[in-house]
């Protein structure tokens, strides 16, 4: 895409972003450990972080979490601020379709559950990531090629992840469907089933979880290079409308914000922007800027308090040295999990 360079990290995380191409270097792997599943609850979990997460609640926000997964919760320095500064934490990929059903019909829950298990007894809300996501993919899912196989398969899947963590999650996020111009990308799930996908997947998570009737539970549609009122804004807020517009089945948008230094100019009208597909909440989900400059970080968390609809901000990581753009330098931690100038300048921007 003109003016955006693509980053292939590994056969987890590709990323396309703009400016100009640098190095990440890729965070240690994780080792699945199997755990009882979470006790399901019918009660709204609670959001703890008496740092930046309580600074930003007090300001009438939601959270402001991180990411995590077993080899980050194994690091006492990473849990020490997960604690005292988050309120909620997302999978980092222990949640995917590959880690949860690398076999059709057969689930494996082991990195997720010690995620689930960890965030319930530590007070922190959690996001599912991520239901359907083009990437990530086990090659048999990518393989089908058949509407009812599929929409079959779709449904399966969703059942068992989100009824395995119901009463758990704050919201559940369907990742990245769209080319930079706003149109549907190409996937084994727009080929084969086209928009209808999106109404495929959101009714079975709301048929799944009946929690979702509860006004803490959120479904959410979440993507990338939604910095700007660009195209690619307003394709997501024409397809959400075109969604919602019988029953009610998207109740957020999400944008990530893998951000350039100096790139957050456009992010309060990106924001006000997606806030207009109506009646929606929107969260920034896996906020990381090149370089972490103050200047940068105040202004997206200026945005955020400006637009009603924001109601949270995911940081994609606590410290540098574990972030999958850890060259750049990103996260408002160092690698010795030391807050930054960047951090201070938010907690005083909070104030």
């Amino acid at each position: 895409d003109a003016g955006t360079h693509c980053v292939y990290l590994n056969d987890y995380y590709s990323q396309c972003q703009p400016g100009a191409a640098t190095t990440p270097v890729p965070t240690s792997s994780s080792t699945t450990t199997t755990v009882t599943a979470p006790t399901s609850t019918t009660t709204a979990p609670t959001s703890t972080g008496t740092g930046l997460d309580s600074k930003f609640k007090n300001k009438g926000k939601k959270f402001w979490g991180s990411c995590a997964d077993s080899n980050t919760l194994n690091i006492a320095a990473n849990v020490a601020v997960l604690k005292s500064d988050f309120g909620q934490v997302t999978p980092e990929n222990s949640m995917k379709w590959d880690a949860t059903e690398p076999n059709r019909g057969s689930f494996n829950y082991g990195g997720a559950d010690t995620l689930v298990n960890w965030a319930v007894s530590n007070g922190k809300l959690i996001r599912g990531h991520t239901l359907v996501w083009h990437s990530q993919l086990p090659g048999w899912v990518s393989s089908i090629n058949d509407k009812n196989t599929l929409t079959s398969v779709i449904q399966n899947h969703i059942s068992n992840l989100a009824g395995r963590y119901k009463g758990k999650l704050y919201d559940n996020p369907y990742s990245e469907i769209f080319n930079e111009n706003g149109s549907l990308r190409s996937s084994v799930f727009s080929n084969v089933l086209g928009e209808s996908f999106v109404t495929i997947a959101f009714t079975a998570a709301r048929a799944t979880d009946t929690t979702a009737k509860q006004i803490w539970y959120r479904l959410y549609i979440n993507d990338y290079n939604l910095d700007s009122n660009n195209a690619k804004v307003q394709g997501m807020v024409s397809l959400v409308k075109r969604v919602n517009a019988n029953t009610k089945l998207i109740d957020g948008l999400g944008t990530q914000m893998h951000l350039e230094a100096g790139g957050t100019g456009g992010v309060q009208a990106a924001l006000t922007a997606l806030a207009s597909a109506g009646n929606v909440e929107v969260a920034i989900t896996e906020l990381d800027i090149k370089g972490a400059s103050s200047n940068d970080y105040t202004t997206v968390t200026r945005a955020c308090l400006a637009v009603p609809a924001c109601v949270a901000i995911t940081s994609w990581g606590v410290s540098d040295v574990n972030s999958w753009r850890a060259s750049n330098t990103p996260l408002l931690f160092d690698n010795n999990y030391r807050p930054k100038a960047a951090y201070n300048a938010v907690i005083s921007a909070l104030a």
